[in-house]
């Protein structure tokens, strides 16, 4: 048997991969047979550390040295002085730790400081391709301890509803109720199914990709015990072909759990059996709701049902069905080998344990955090965020995706949570954060968002399908600078008729940035429509580009990069811009050395 002495931990998920973190991987295989250490160094392609602004990320264990930003280049002075001669590499320690120190591990960074890592716990951790590292690390754990003490399905049922814990796809139902509903449910043949949703379509969002990439069998195991509870005999992952890495790897774990003897018939020598299927979508956002996830699955077009009846009674087959979605899964392991009541005691009264958000947008340390419930936004962005970068104000957080609503600077302190959310017209949402600055135009991410329904949309219901083309067509009309005041107006009354009148939750939740722009930036909406003006500067029709003659040094840099031929001037002489040829595409700005021209 080998004894390895070091382990280096490379991050290959999907945002490091795309920097190219398994040619890194390779690299080090490379170097380690040319030092000769192939036997005592091992390379684990781990999931998501979190930090994705410091990928790609490579970490050596036991000393727990972290390097950030690492390139193929940089593998062998790793190996030849860390690996080797026991040196850290100091230049390739990027990360910011209190103080704005050099922090040597992700744990001594401001960014892991605040956070508390239940579902995330073996992400950038274990071998997400390895059954042994899972049971190395608890896996199995619970549902071996239930098999094995032929454990009362109620018991289970009730450990979750005393745990508190909430669906994390975004509607915040009771965990623990959803499972009762199932379970007391009849099956005309006794089948009922237990299903995942990975359909994760919000823009902005992938919590639920990094668990399935980083950890994918504490979501089987977790499907396992819930079908053990509900009665479930089949099991089904909804997840979207969009995620190659998230599929292979859910596969390489169903087919070891199957060679484990921890999925199929008879598991662990009992009389219980259950197995798990993957469903691939074609990346539709309303099959993200429950029963258009269903009927997609079915092999029908993926459109929502009427609800009653809910699947928990008729779902998957018209048979009794518990859906959850990924990070709901990845937290029922904790809370049984961990007792409820720990988990209950994090969180807030009404919203319990923690809630993974994908950290996007205008802040300094884009990536995948994990907080107890009621932790403040200025938390979030200020100190594991690291702020907004290059000076700009923080302006507004957006919560839930095309769902959820903005947040604005002067509610920064809200908690977040549930109630605290929907109090100030957001939601929690799937767990999309994205931060915003005072260079966004709110009138323009309403429309942003709007746009994306329209297109996801999926037609059924007449409300959603007409109602979201109209607001979209009204929020460009204000965009334009054609907007009028009784615009407004309209939007408003529409918004309202679409949240009562839609069939399923898209449409329903669609006017939610809209309603939220309006009540907290509503004088931006104005401006657009009575000065006809962009506060923000980001609708083209409502910006003018000029040149301050103060500042203008001739150098026609300006004119000599721009396509439309519109900046005229003699060398060494203030230039001017024909506002009647200008495309208003900001490359002047970009390319003037001495601030000459502004955007008004």
């Amino acid at each position: 048997m080998k004894l390895i002495r070091t382990h280096v931990m490379i991050c290959c998920g999907t945002g490091c991969t795309s920097s190219e973190s398994p040619k890194i991987a390779d690299a080090f295989e490379v170097e380690l047979k040319r030092a000769d250490l192939q036997d005592e160094v091992k390379i684990v392609r781990t999931g998501c550390f979190g930090l994705c602004a410091a990928g790609p990320i490579v970490m050596v264990l036991p000393d727990g040295a972290c390097y950030s930003h690492v390139t193929v280049s940089d593998v062998p002075e790793i190996v030849r002085e860390h690996l080797v001669k026991g040196r850290i590499v100091d230049r390739l320690l990027h990360l910011e730790g209190d103080e704005g120190t050099t922090a040597t591990s992700l744990n001594e960074t401001q960014f892991y400081k605040h956070q508390t890592r239940i579902a995330l716990r073996n992400c950038g951790v274990i071998d997400p391709e390895s059954i042994d590292e899972y049971i190395g690390s608890d896996g199995y754990l619970a549902l071996g301890n239930i098999l094995e003490n032929k454990t009362d399905p109620q018991e289970i049922v009730d450990a979750i509803k005393k745990s508190g814990l909430r669906g994390r796809g975004g509607a915040g139902f009771s965990t623990g109720m959803k499972w009762q509903f199932t379970k007391d449910a009849q099956s005309p043949d006794g089948v009922k199914y237990v299903c995942c949703n990975a359909d994760e379509g919000d823009p902005g969002a992938f919590m639920d990709r990094s668990v399935l990439e980083g950890d994918p069998f504490s979501v089987l195991e977790a499907m396992t015990i819930a079908a053990y509870a509900v009665g479930g005999t089949q099991g089904y992952i909804y997840v979207r072909a969009e995620y190659p890495i998230a599929v292979k790897r859910l596969q390489t774990a169903i087919e070891q759990a199957r060679e484990y003897g921890l999925l199929g018939e008879h598991i662990l020598g009992s009389d219980f059996s259950f197995d798990i299927e993957l469903r691939l979508g074609a990346g539709a956002f309303v099959c993200g709701e429950e029963t258009a996830l269903m009927t997609s699955i079915e092999g029908h077009r993926g459109e929502p049902r009427p609800r009653p009846p809910f699947p928990a009674v008729k779902g998957l087959w018209q048979r009794p069905t518990l859906l959850n979605n990924v990070e709901t899964y990845a937290n029922i392991t904790w809370i049984l080998n961990n007792g409820w009541e720990k988990y209950a005691a994090i969180g807030t009264e009404g919203s319990k344990g923690t809630k993974v958000f994908a950290l996007g947008g205008k802040i300094t340390n884009t990536g995948l955090v994990e907080i107890p419930m009621g932790t403040t936004l200025r938390t979030i962005v200020e100190d594991i965020g690291g702020g907004v970068p290059h000076g700009k104000k923080f302006k507004a957080a957006q919560t839930g995706g095309p769902s959820g609503g903005c947040i604005p600077a002067e509610l920064i302190d809200t908690p977040i949570d549930y109630d605290s959310l929907t109090a100030i017209g957001s939601m929690m949402g799937s767990g999309g954060l994205i931060v915003m600055d005072e260079d966004n135009c709110m009138v323009d991410i309403a429309k942003f968002f709007l746009s994306f329904i329209v297109d996801e949309s999926c037609g059924k219901c007449t409300p959603c399908r007409i109602g979201t083309k109209r607001l979209y067509d009204l929020l460009c009309k204000i965009t334009d600078g054609n907007g009028t005041l009784e615009d407004i107006d309209t939007i408003e009354e529409l918004c309202y008729h679409l949240k009562e009148s839609s069939l399923c939750a898209l449409g329903q939740s669609a006017p939610n940035p809209v309603l939220s722009t309006l009540k907290y930036f509503r004088e931006e909406y104005i401006a657009h429509v009575v000065e006809k003006r962009c506060p923000a500067g980001v609708c083209k029709n409502l910006v003018s580009y000029h040149i301050v003659p103060d500042k203008c040094k001739g150098c026609t840099l300006c004119a000599k990069n721009c396509p439309a031929d519109a900046i005229t001037g003699a060398i060494r002489a203030p230039h001017t811009i024909d506002p009647n040829k200008c495309i208003k595409c900001g490359v002047c700005m970009h390319n003037c050395r001495f601030g000459a021209i502004v955007k008004v």
